[in-house]
């Protein structure tokens, strides 16, 4: 079974995020799941009750499509990727408030953890974003790293679905002429991609003066862009997998919901 993940727990975030999973899967003919994860003895009556009844107020917006939903009960990132699993999902759709309780720009734990830990692509969208207008603009930074290139058919497959361009940016984080010439040839490539594939696409290379994620962002409120797609360069603990420098900052910095791809997670929506 193939779908799409929505973690809810009641929150504005999440309702927010069940409205955006609703239109992409419209468009690409998924069944949407969502997920509740309550506390140890955490009576599922209510719960039951308001889900259902704020499913049924928009069973008028799924065309051809299915939502229905699941209790479980744990650690929010673990039962989400068990959930995953048993599903075979393509995607997981979070708000990033109420999941853990954060503050505006800051991302919680298990958003943190989902996305670390998840085998599909992780969207996360602030409750403080305004959807009111489909993603026009599409954020993809495109740096040295050997992985960086593998976000751009998920990110081509998003293009397409919602009629946006997408916006290539290249990165130069150093001046050596080497580092810059892998960050052109990788654009190059990438730019023959979409040719190919018939996606609206620009293309634009700069320097990093500083800080790579703010570069990003600042270019990303250039063009008030409505989407950003990272890799996200995962890092090894003694316990688990944790996120990188660079991923870490885009989650808790943007107000722009964010496209997260580990450099595996190159199936699904991507195909």
């Amino acid at each position: 079974m193939s779908n799409i993940l929505v973690g809810f727990d009641f929150s504005a975030g999440s309702a927010y995020a069940v409205d955006l999973a609703i239109n992409i899967a419209n468009r690409i003919g998924l069944d949407l799941r969502l997920v509740y994860v309550k506390e140890k003895d955490q009576d599922e009556g209510p719960v039951r009750e308001e889900i259902e009844r704020r499913n049924a107020g928009v069973a008028h917006l799924l065309h051809g499509i299915k939502m229905d939903y699941v209790i479980r009960e744990g650690k929010v990132a673990e039962e989400f990727a068990q959930q995953v699993e048993a599903d075979g999902s393509e995607l997981i759709i979070v708000g990033t408030n109420g999941l853990s309780g954060f503050k505006k720009n800051f991302i919680g734990r298990n958003t943190y953890s989902t996305i670390a830990n998840s085998k599909c692509p992780v969207l996360t969208i602030r409750e403080d974003f305004n959807f009111d207008k489909s993603l026009e603009r599409i954020v993809v930074p495109i740096d040295s790293s050997a992985d960086t290139r593998q976000k751009i058919p998920f990110a081509a497959r998003f293009a397409k679905i919602f009629g946006s361009q997408l916006h290539i940016l290249g990165l130069y984080t150093s001046e050596n002429s080497t580092i810059k010439g892998i960050v052109d040839g990788y654009v190059n490539m990438v730019d023959t991609y979409l040719e190919k594939a018939g996606v609206n696409h620009v293309v634009k290379c700069v320097d990093v003066p500083k800080n790579l994620t703010l570069t990003t962002l600042e270019y990303a409120d250039e063009i008030n862009a409505d989407m950003i797609v990272i890799m996200t360069e995962q890092e090894s603990s003694l316990s688990s997998m944790i996120l990188g420098t660079y991923a870490e900052q885009m989650l808790t910095l943007s107000t722009r919901p964010i496209l997260s791809i580990r450099p595996e997670q190159v199936n699904g929506l991507a195909k």
